[in-house]
Parts: structure tokens; sequence; C-alpha cells
């Protein structure tokens, strides 16, 4: 089993109740718009760090992360971006892929709105964990925590912060 935290549009703010959150946890996942390499380094050195640069992002970041990331956890296909749309409204970039080749797990951030989606068509489950910064439109600073287990994403959890 694989616990995970998964965060997105940070835009340069970290909030302490994040490594109370993920304390737990074994990997963390950023979406995109770090904001900062120092939060990315803040956060890889409290737990091992998956992240793919977002459109805020500077030259630093893109260094390190790429655009998308499509790896295995625990035998179920992932893959991350920060630009993707979601079910039935992907975003051009990603449309020929994901119906040619589906992922199980698709992550996004940008929109800075939570959802969790499953899409029947393609039998694949979309995340978007929101924002975690401050910045933007959002009234609620959101992350999600889940665990994937043996082929299955099971326990999520949506975490609200106040903004």
């Amino acid at each position: 089993m694989t616990k995970i935290g998964l965060l997105s549009d940070t835009h340069g703010y970290l909030d302490d109740a994040v490594f109370k959150h993920f304390d737990s946890v074994d990997e963390i996942w950023h979406a995109g718009d770090f904001g900062t390499i120092e939060l990315a380094d803040q956060l890889a050195a409290f737990k091992p760090l998956r992240g793919v640069f977002g459109n805020i992002d500077d030259k630093d970041i893109r260094l390190q992360y790429p655009e998308d990331l499509r790896f295995n956890c625990e035998n179920v296909d992932v893959w991350m971006t920060h630009i993707g749309g979601y079910p039935d409204k992907y975003s051009p970039r990603v449309k020929r892929t994901i119906y040619t080749k589906p992922p199980a797990l698709f992550i996004t951030g940008h929109s800075h709105i939570l959802k969790v989606i499953f899409d029947k068509k393609i039998n694949c489950l979309h995340l978007n964990p929101g924002a975690a910064g401050k910045q933007g439109w959002h009234r609620m600073q959101t992350l999600m925590r889940f665990c994937i287990t043996d082929e299955k994403i099971h326990t999520l959890e949506v975490i609200e912060l106040i903004k």
C-alpha cells in the first residue's frame, strides 16, 4: 500500500498544515504551479515528491519537473499534468492520448476547482485537488489524501484549509 498526499496550485505559498496532513503519507504528488523551486524543495525534503510544472512555473522548476508525468504506482497507471481538463472536456493537448491509451488515474491542477470524477468511457478516475495556495479566486484551500493498494485507489479524503 502506498499513501499519497496530493496538492496543486500552491503558487509559492505552503501552509504549515500541509505537513501535519501529509505526515502519514509515503509520497507527495504536486500537480503543478509550485510557484517557487524553494517550495518544491521544501516538500521534497519532507517526503518523496513527484510533480509536474504548471503554467506559472519558471525555468528552475521546468528543468526539474516535466510537463507530463506518467508512471505506475502499485500497478496503477497514473498520468499527471497541470492543464489536462476533465472528462468530456479534456484539453486538446491530451485528448488523443487519453482516449487511445487511457491511464487508470488522471491527475490535473490549474482550474483551482476540486474534482473527483470517474470517466466511464475510458475507465479512468480523474482527480483535481483544487488549490492549496492562497492566490486565486478559490475560497477554500484544498488537498487530497488517498491510498493505492493492489491496483485499487481507495480511502480518498478531501482536506479543506481556511484561506
